[in-house]
């Protein structure tokens, strides 16, 4: 791999080819797919609808840029806003440029309403991007190390803590938005208590701020509603998602209503790939396999996962807690444990550790019982040892 840039610890494997939740590598060795690619591959692997859909496209259309119609856009958009609650939607290719959208949407706004130098609220350990303005809005010191200096205009606030964004809201009048992840994904699948949108959207009503939510990992199903959001009775002014939109082809959405939707015009924002042909093909057949029904079935998997977890864990002392919303699934150890991923993959499971103590599960949605009793099993069996 001399030929690729460094930018990844990557493991010594090289996969070939998959089917399902199953994924094999360039040695015929099989692994159950417990981390779907980082919440991506939502349908699992070579999923026929998807696969149809895409090869349908190419020997249609593969591209033609957004200054003309697309009919498969078209036809994406409107789903998406049915099962959003938004108005319209910006198109990109990936979870970063959803969020770099929402940035530059928040920041237009408030130079709208004459805020000269409009800032943005983010919140610790928080994961947006690797864009400028998407790594400087991460709560992670980690992510932005070297590439100083960060850009400005971003606030920040301990996660689940609306008082002390209350406490910003009374000292700093350029704030126009708020960007939370609903569930922290790479921070370790940490959900804030139930109370905490429904106030920060009550706070950005007061104040004429944006709500504006990354469901990058968190949407398309995983949670067991198509957003997570939909656990409450909100709806924010902005929402992001990616990932799992296109099951492993690279799409992003930046999703807005009311006022935010009328700040985007021509000329503010673009991209020649965002939403081609090819790519809204494969987000059209994801849909509808989720609308079947695979939603439900996410909160149904993750109510079997988080049982089978506590009841093979209740007893081990080095375990913090284990939690989870849906597919989205945290056993967070009191000690560093980073050593389990490769332990995993030796056992034929692709899992991670996040936050360097956390074991992340997010599995495909389209799991058996099954294949959801032996990724616990697996789980258990390498928690239980260690030392």
């Amino acid at each position: 791999m001399t030929a690729i840039m460094p930018t990844y610890a990557r493991y010594d494997v090289t996969f070939d080819h998959g089917a399902g939740a199953r994924i094999y590598d360039d040695q015929g060795k099989e692994y159950l797919d417990a981390l779907c690619g980082l919440a991506v591959t939502g349908l699992g692997h070579a999923h026929p609808g998807v696969t149809r859909a895409i090869a349908e496209q190419a020997g249609r259309l593969l591209h033609t840029s957004n200054l003309y119609g697309i009919g498969g856009q078209q036809r994406l958009a409107e789903r998406l806003v049915a099962l959003s609650g938004m108005d319209n939607v910006f198109f990109g290719n990936s979870g970063a440029e959803a969020n770099e959208a929402a940035i530059k949407l928040a920041r237009l706004y408030g130079h709208s309403k004459g805020v000269t130098a409009p800032a943005v609220v983010v919140v610790d350990d928080s994961f947006h991007g690797r864009t400028m303005a998407t790594l400087t809005a991460t709560g992670n010191r980690k992510v932005q190390a070297g590439f100083e200096p960060l850009l400005g205009g971003f606030v920040r606030a301990p996660y689940n803590d609306v008082g002390a964004i209350r406490n910003i809201a009374e000292n700093d009048k350029n704030v126009v938005a708020v960007l939370v992840e609903p569930i922290l994904g790479e921070g370790g699948i940490q959900i804030p208590g139930d109370d905490y949108l429904p106030e920060l959207r009550v706070l950005c009503d007061d104040h004429g701020w944006l709500l504006m939510l990354d469901e990058v990992q968190t949407g398309n199903g995983r949670s067991g509603r198509y957003f997570c959001y939909q656990h409450t009775d909100i709806l924010p002014d902005v929402v992001t998602t990616a990932k799992g939109l296109g099951n492993g082809v690279p799409i992003g959405a930046c999703l807005a209503r009311g006022k935010a939707a009328e700040v985007l015009v021509p000329g503010t924002h673009a991209s020649t790939f965002g939403g081609n042909p090819l790519v809204c093909a494969a987000a059209n057949a994801v849909l509808d396999e989720l609308e079947g029904g695979l939603i439900e079935r996410a909160a149904e998997l993750g109510e079997r996962f988080l049982a089978g977890l506590r009841e093979g864990l209740g007893g081990n002392n080095q375990v913090k807690e284990i939690r989870g919303k849906g597919l989205l699934l945290a056993v967070e150890l009191r000690q560093p444990c980073p050593q389990l991923a490769q332990e995993a993959l030796d056992r034929g499971l692709l899992m991670n550790v996040a936050a360097g103590n956390v074991v992340r599960l997010l599995p495909p949605l389209i799991l058996t019982d099954d294949e959801a009793d032996e990724v616990v099993g697996i789980v258990v069996d390498l928690v239980n040892g260690l030392a």
